[in-house]
């Protein structure tokens, strides 16, 4: 009887030792299963995923992926600048990127900053994230809070078209409006064979900050100025050599000269000798050329009407005109506008 007891003891710590074998395994289980539920919240599924997607959505150029991450409506404008080319060289110009962590916020939202640089100069993001639900009953999910796009307004003087980040964008009358992805840096530039303008960037880091503003100066290139010399230099060379075929001191030409002696027939002759210097700036919606000074020098034999003795004529005639310029691509006309 005695022995049975001893057995059905033993039996009885043997259960015990089990039971508490499961236990202690069950929480251990317990106990890593909430450490992995930590784990995934604070990685997979916390608030600075979706904003680490959205970021290499925007260094990949992918403008679509980007906006239903960001889950934002885009503005009235031009779209140019919201995928491919012109979306990576924006994310491109973002460096030295840090996500920091989620900060809480009212209505069961966060707030993710995103520090970074451009060209040189350290910037911050804030993106506002909401509690969307949970899934497989343990895991967060977060959401970006909807908002519209921000824009950049590109302005061009004398121009319709211009380059935003690299791509060739239409400009009409001279002016344009671009939803943009942020954060990021965008550069209008102009740069043709006749004008050109300095470029204009400015950085976009924020859904709510006023529409950007990129002003191109459009100026007058070397080309255009040598193109115009050119026909301005050639016009008066004609001009100075008919001058001398048709033997007149007052020929059609800017130039001309009073004389109350006799000329010689067949002494008279015409050049430039300084010709103008070229200026076009661009003046109410057009390209004007500033009024033209230059001298020519007429020579030849003339005689004294009083005293019949012949003397030499040799007199430099300052001269002033305008012209109209008129451009049409790579077609540049010049019209002298002389008074007779």
């Amino acid at each position: 009887m005695l022995a049975g007891n001893v057995r059905d003891v033993q039996k009885s710590q043997v259960l015990v030792k089990i039971a508490a074998g499961w236990l202690l395994g069950l929480m251990l289980a317990v106990a890593a299963a909430v450490v992995a539920v930590n784990v995934v919240n604070g990685s997979m599924a916390s608030p600075q995923q979706p904003v680490r997607e959205y970021l290499a959505a925007l260094q990949n150029g992918e403008g679509g992926k980007a906006l239903g991450i960001l889950r934002a409506s885009v503005p009235e404008s031009d779209a140019s600048m919201l995928d491919g080319t012109a979306l990576q060289t924006a994310a491109n110009r973002v460096s030295d990127v840090t996500v920091g962590d989620a900060e809480d916020r009212p209505e069961n939202q966060v707030m993710v900053p995103v520090d970074y640089t451009i060209n040189g100069t350290q910037l911050r993001t804030e993106f506002l994230l909401e509690k969307t639900g949970t899934e497989w009953l343990f895991f967060n999910t977060w959401a970006f809070v909807p908002a519209a796009l921000p824009t950049v307004d590109v302005s061009v003087v004398n121009a319709v078209e211009a380059t935003v980040n690299g791509v060739p964008v239409n400009m009409p009358q001279g002016k344009n409006t671009f939803a943009v992805f942020y954060p990021g840096e965008y550069e209008a530039a102009l740069k043709g064979k006749y004008f050109s303008a300095t470029p204009s960037k400015a950085a976009v880091t924020d859904r709510a900050a006023p529409a950007a503003a990129l002003n191109l100066l459009t100026t007058a290139t070397e080309a255009l100025r040598k193109e115009v010399s050119g026909k301005v230099n050639g016009f008066l060379d004609d001009c100075a050599a008919k001058a001398t075929e048709d033997q007149r001191l007052q020929p059609n030409c800017p130039f001309y000269q009073v004389n109350n002696n006799s000329v010689i027939p067949g002494s008279i002759k015409w050049a430039v000798t300084t010709y103008p210097e070229i200026s076009v700036d661009p003046f109410d919606g057009r390209w004007v050329v500033a009024p033209l000074d230059g001298k020519a020098t007429v020579t030849g034999r003339q005689v004294d009407l009083f005293t019949g003795v012949e003397f030499p004529l040799d007199e430099a005639v300052p001269f002033s005109f305008t012209t109209r310029l008129d451009v049409a691509g790579n077609t540049i006309t010049v019209t002298p506008i002389v008074n007779f």
